[in-house]
């Protein structure tokens, strides 16, 4: 035989079936070139010159990692597409006289000529694409653009390998389809679907307990810390919960309203329920998939803007004082060579200190039950976890400018997060009477702890009572640390003054050998945009990448759609329906199908936003408003995506059904 033959029908069949395959190269070509980028961004030498190169790399190499792992499993989920409408066509090949083996080589061809194109074409794509792609980085971490142009063969390699051995992967399972199968189910291979699907309740009620479960646990979990952990059970639950009701629920759906005599006999409702019934099979995993990509999408896309256009906010949060002076265990004689280093170092930059604020503290980890305190050995981000701030009376009269007096079992009490119903603080055993309960108090608001679990300020009399209140939490009567002192202050200068004024004040607490450290917003501000820019940098990359998948995945279910409904649709046509009933019916059979994975994905976007919220807040992101605002305007702009790729892809369908 020819040796050439096998290439030639490869060719030849690619060329007949380009309509299928055109957007299955298409999908390779896009993913090779974005997998080919972020590896080429993780590794490649301008991004060392970022001062926080190591957040920003990490960033990336989990993003390539992503990447990597979601290209094997969409490139092989579309590859079954291919193989499904394929199969008949190898049937006829099987019949004519041609052994597996010969259309197994057939098959090798045709994924080596697919798999070339795609990699040659994504890398040489991706690396045109390079240097745009890391102006976009560098633009959106607010970094001075680098000249030059780099190829990094590691990048090119990993993305070959990767990729190589994802078709290589498609190549094995396309074979083993067509080797394993019967000449006569090659045949039907485009008609598997059409038996009625049974009723599965014990999966119907499976799904539904892990979506109910899913949604309880996002809408119950009130740590921010605990719901890290939750978050990602959650999502599980609602994933296979998702599936299961897709699966199982949409067929038992259909069967009660077909039992539903009123509504099932009339002819719209007749057509749409029962071509619907047969067509669920195979639709529910792909309709499921489109949910949780839409989801995911809006997810990623809404949490990365809102943090990238909140991070003003983020900064202010976290850094409530341009610059900010903290020690632990200090005397009265160390706070006061501090107030003085403090002033010699802004006299000498030519700075006006504003919105000073300053108070000696010290805090306590504890576990909460109610009004009652026990002390904890290890501090732990636990439910019942409690951070407890005392300040001395005369601290906190000379922050306030009031003249506040208490008795030795007095205090005044500020809830930052959490709750105290009663009137008595039992700090176990030593009880302190609630005094006053304050509206206000000009504290350390930047502390993230602070916002993670409960948190409280306690104002007593003095250091003695503070001192009783330790040794009845640890059990140790011997002497206390000294108090922390905490100093922060705004400056009017411009960036390089902070950042130089923030330097020198680091230098002259460690020349005075005091146990602090100096922080400040500017020093801080290119390590939050490597951070919060590289989340949002990832976000749209991931995203571009699912809506790609998503929109894929729509398309070959109106292809195999539209070819599994033509004979049906023909049918209707000898029974007398004109074409015009036709095209309706089958407008609403679509579009009732399409926009069901959207809808449930708003649904899942509901429950999730309290979690969300939760999460956010361990980046510092505590405007709830700005987060739901870009949420919704990123629901809104899928559904108009998602309403354009209707159209298209409908067309499509409707030109095959035809």
């Amino acid at each position: 035989m020819n040796k050439m033959l096998y290439p030639k029908l490869a060719i030849n069949n690619i060329k007949k079936n380009w309509q299928t395959y055109m957007p299955y190269a298409m999908a390779c070509i896009g993913t090779i070139m974005m997998f080919y980028n972020m590896c080429f961004l993780a590794v490649v030498k301008d991004i060392g010159y970022i001062s926080d190169s190591p957040t920003l790399r990490t960033i990336l190499s989990f993003g390539a990692g992503v990447i990597g792992f979601f290209s094997v499993i969409f490139l092989f989920y579309t590859n079954s597409f291919l193989i499904k409408r394929r199969k008949k066509e190898f049937g006829l090949f099987n019949i004519l006289g041609m052994e597996k083996k010969h259309i197994a080589r057939i098959m090798f061809f045709e994924t080596v000529f697919i798999a070339l194109i795609s990699i040659v074409a994504g890398v040489l794509l991706g690396i045109l694409l390079s240097k745009l792609i890391i102006l976009l980085l560098f633009k959106i971490v607010s970094f001075e653009v680098t000249f030059g142009f780099e190829i990094p063969l590691s990048a090119v390699l990993f993305t070959i390998v990767l990729f190589s051995g994802i078709f290589a992967l498609n190549l094995i399972y396309n074979i083993c389809q067509v080797h394993l199968a019967k000449p006569v189910e090659l045949l039907k291979g485009g008609n598997v679907g059409e038996k009625e699907p049974r009723t599965k309740w014990l999966l119907a009620c499976i799904g539904a307990i892990c979506l109910g479960t899913g949604y309880y646990i996002a809408l119950t979990e009130e740590s921010p810390l605990m719901a890290m952990g939750t978050f990602f059970i959650a999502v599980i639950l609602v994933i296979i919960g998702t599936y299961c009701l897709f699966i199982a629920g949409s067929i038992a759906i259909l069967k009660i309203l077909r039992k539903n005599k009123r509504f099932y006999y009339k002819a719209k409702h007749f057509i749409s329920v029962s071509s619907m019934i047969y067509r669920m099979k195979q639709n529910a995993a792909g309709l499921a998939s489109i949910c949780i990509l839409s989801t995911a999408v809006i997810i990623m896309l809404s949490t990365t803007v809102s943090m990238y256009v909140g991070l003003e906010n983020v900064l202010r949060a976290r850094y409530p004082r341009n610059i900010i002076v903290q020690a632990s265990n200090i005397s009265d004689e160390q706070a006061g060579k501090l107030d003085a280093v403090i002033a010699e170092q802004t006299a000498k930059a030519n700075i006006e200190q504003k919105n000073v604020i300053r108070y000696r503290a010290i805090s306590f980890s504890t576990n909460q039950n109610g009004e009652s305190f026990t002390g904890s050995d290890t501090f732990s981000y636990q439910l019942n976890t409690a951070w407890v701030y005392f300040l001395p009376h005369d601290e906190y009269n000379r922050m306030e400018g009031r003249s506040v007096s208490l008795a030795n079992n007095e205090a005044l009490l500020y809830v930052v997060k959490g709750n105290i119903k009663g009137d008595i603080l039992d700090f176990n055993g030593y009880k302190l009477s609630i005094k006053e309960r304050l509206a206000s108090i000009k504290i350390k608001d930047g502390d993230t702890g602070a916002k993670l679990i409960n948190c409280y300020y306690v104002i007593v009399n003095g250091p003695e009572t503070i001192k009783q209140v330790y040794a009845s939490l640890t059990g140790d009567n011997g002497d206390m640390e000294e108090l922390s002192y905490y100093y922060g202050f705004d400056v009017n200068g411009d960036k390089n003054t902070q950042i130089d004024l923030t330097r020198s004040l680091s230098k002259a607490i460690k020349d005075i050998g005091i146990n602090g450290y100096v922080e400040g917003s500017e020093i801080a501000r290119d390590s939050f945009y490597s951070l919060y820019g590289g989340l949002f940098f990832l976000g749209l990359f991931l995203g571009l990448l699912f809506i790609m998948a998503t929109v894929l995945i729509i398309y070959y279910k109106q292809i195999t759609e539209g070819y599994d409904d033509r004979e049906r649709f023909e049918i209707m046509q000898k029974v007398g329906l004109n074409r015009t009933e036709i095209k309706k019916f089958v407008h609403g059979q679509v579009l009732t199908v399409f926009f069901l994975p959207l809808v449930v994905a708003v649904i899942h976007l509901a429950f999730a936003f309290k979690v969300i919220t939760k999460l956010l807040s361990l980046f510092n992101l505590t405007n709830i408003p700005l987060f739901a605002a870009c949420m919704a305007v990123t629901v809104l702009v899928f559904a108009i995506f998602y309403t354009i790729v209707y159209e298209l892809t409908a067309t499509t369908y409707y030109k095959i059904v035809s």
